[in-house]
């Protein structure tokens, strides 16, 4: 990806996004709820669109999935 590619990507930020603090503050129970297969709430629709767009978050999310779907297997 290019460097213009990037800016323009971080600076076409979804209205909803809730940003880095809130998102991890509530990430565990994100998880839970993708994890159970629940609906995710339209509460969440602002972690959800902080995740799509925030690579560390994401990986985070994805690392903390990883580790509750194996623990529970």
């Amino acid at each position: 990806m290019s460097d213009r590619m990037s800016l323009d990507r971080f600076l076409a930020t979804d209205p909803r996004d809730v940003g880095c603090e809130e998102a991890m503050a509530i990430l565990h129970v994100y998880v839970d709820l993708v994890v159970s297969e629940a609906d995710v709430p339209s509460e969440y629709a602002g972690v959800v669109a902080h995740l799509e767009s925030c690579g560390p978050c994401g990986e985070d999310f994805d690392g903390l999935l990883a580790a509750v779907t194996e623990s529970a297997t």
